[in-house]
C-alpha cells in the first residue's frame, strides 16, 4: 500500500462543496496546509466565525471522504474562524448534507461516564456561551496550565495538580496541548495508541484514575511536528471536543510555553473557568510570567493564580534548605499585581526522579510532604472555580 500524498488529500476534498454550492472546498481556498503522519490526515477548513456550528457538515463531508481514502488510517479536522472566509461562504445559501446522509456523531449522543471518586464537590455549572464558544459536553470547568518560558516544570506541575484535584474527590481529565514537545505520555508511563468509537470519537488514555489525550499518543515520537497556526488549532480542537472524556469536573490542559497560537485558539474557542501561571523565583523567569499573565488578561480569562515552582531545594543528605533561584519572587509579583498566590512547590530530587519515571508524586507518595503542597494548590483552585459557572470567551478577530 502506497502512502498517501497531500495532492491526492486535495484532490478527493474537491469532491466537497462549499457553502455557495457552486465550488469546492479548495477552489474556495478553504482548505489549510495538510500534514500527513503515519497514515493520519490533518488539516482544517477556514469558514466565517458566526457560521461555525451551522457549517460542521461540511466538516464532516470533508474528514469522510477523506478516511475514506486507501491508505488513510484517521483525519483530524476542525473549522478554523477567519474573517477574511465570508466571502467564501455567503449566508443566504443552504448548507449542503454530507455524502450518503451521513451526520457525524454529537457527543451528546455517547454516555462515557469516568470512574466516580467517591464523594465530590459539585461541578461548576455550565452556562450558554455568549459569543458562540461552545465548551465540552460533560466537562465541568476547563483550567489552562500555563507559563511564559520554557524549562520552569509547568508540565510537571499540570499533572501534579490534575492528581492533586482527583485526590480531593474530582474527576479529572488532563489535555496535553503541547502540540510540538508533548510530554504527558512520559510523565504518565503511557504507551500505545488509543481506539476509536464508530471511526471518529477517540477514547482518551488512562493512568493514576486520570482521562488523558496528548498529540503524543497520535504521532510518533521521532515525528518532527512542522505545523502552521491552523494545524494547531485543528488538532487542538479535535483533542478536546472529539474525545470521549466522559463526566468530569475539571480538564486541565497543558499549555506550550509562551503566548502563541495554543493559547489563543483555547481562549478563543474555549470557555476557559481559568489559568493557572507557573513561574520560578528568578526575575528572568517572572518577566516572562508577566507575559502570559498579561495574555490571559487581555483575551478575558481569570488568572487564578501563580505557582512558584523550584521555590528552593532540599539537600536530600542533610535536609538543609537552599534558595538556589532565590525565593518569594512569585509571591511578591501575585501581591503587586493582584492575584491569588498558590504555594511553593519546592526542588527536590524526587519531583525529577519520579517525572522522568512516568510515576508523578501526588500519585506515588500520596502522603509525602510535596503531594500535600500540590493538593493543597489543587484545593485553592478549586475554590475558585467550584460552584461558578465558566464563563463565555470574548471573540478574537485576527486581522
Amino acid at each position: 500500500m502506497t502512502d498517501v500524498t497531500k495532492e491526492q488529500v486535495l484532490e478527493t476534498l474537491k469532491t466537497v462543496r462549499g457553502p455557495d454550492l457552486e465550488h469546492d472546498i479548495v477552489e474556495l481556498g478553504m482548505v489549510s496546509d495538510v500534514f500527513i503522519s503515519d497514515g493520519k490526515v490533518y488539516f482544517s477548513i477556514t469558514v466565517p466565525a458566526d457560521r461555525a456550528k451551522e457549517l460542521e457538515p461540511m466538516r464532516l463531508a470533508a474528514e469522510r471522504v477523506v478516511k475514506a481514502m486507501p491508505g488513510v488510517k484517521g483525519a483530524l479536522v476542525a473549522l478554523t474562524a477567519d474573517k477574511k472566509a465570508a466571502a467564501a461562504a455567503p449566508a443566504a445559501r443552504p448548507v449542503p448534507n454530507p455524502p450518503h446522509g451521513h451526520a457525524g456523531h454529537d457527543h451528546a449522543d455517547h454516555d462515557h461516564r469516568g470512574h466516580d471518586h467517591g464523594s465530590h464537590a459539585h461541578a461548576p455549572q455550565q452556562q450558554p456561551p455568549r459569543t458562540g464558544r461552545i465548551g465540552v459536553p460533560g466537562i465541568g470547568a476547563i483550567i489552562a496550565v500555563a507559563s511564559g518560558k520554557g524549562g520552569v516544570g509547568k508540565s510537571t506541575t499540570a499533572v501534579n495538580l490534575a492528581l492533586g484535584l482527583l485526590a480531593n474527590g474530582l474527576r479529572v481529565g488532563i489535555l496535553d496541548a503541547d502540540i510540538y514537545g508533548p510530554s504527558m505520555p512520559r510523565l504518565l508511563k503511557i504507551s500505545g495508541r488509543p481506539t476509536q468509537i464508530d471511526g471518529r470519537i477517540i477514547n482518551p488514555m488512562e493512568n493514576y484514575g486520570l482521562k488523558v489525550m496528548s498529540m503524543g499518543f497520535l504521532v510518533d515520537e521521532e515525528t518532527a511536528m512542522i505545523w502552521r497556526g491552523p494545524m494547531v488549532q485543528s488538532a487542538l480542537l479535535q483533542m478536546l471536543r472529539e474525545v470521549a472524556w466522559g463526566e468530569l469536573d475539571v480538564l486541565v490542559v497543558d499549555m506550550p510555553p509562551g503566548t502563541g497560537d495554543a493559547q489563543l485558539t483555547m481562549a478563543q474557542q474555549v470557555p476557559l473557568a481559568g489559568a493557572v501561571i507557573v513561574s520560578t523565583p528568578q526575575d528572568l523567569a517572572l518577566i516572562d510570567a508577566r507575559k502570559g499573565l498579561n495574555m490571559f488578561r487581555k483575551v478575558e480569562v481569570p488568572v487564578l493564580g501563580i505557582v512558584e515552582n523550584m521555590s528552593y531545594f532540599i539537600a536530600p543528605d542533610t535536609g538543609t534548605r537552599y534558595d538556589i533561584f532565590g525565593h518569594g519572587g512569585a509571591r511578591k509579583e501575585a501581591e503587586r499585581i493582584g492575584v491569588p498566590f498558590l504555594g511553593e512547590v519546592p526542588l527536590t530530587m524526587n519531583i525529577r526522579e519520579t517525572s522522568d519515571a512516568g510515576t508523578p508524586l501526588v500519585a506515588s507518595e500520596p502522603n509525602g510532604v510535596v503531594a500535600g503542597i500540590y493538593r493543597g494548590i489543587a484545593a485553592k483552585v478549586w475554590e475558585q472555580i467550584g460552584g461558578q459557572p465558566q464563563r463565555a470567551a470574548p471573540a478574537i478577530v485576527f486581522e
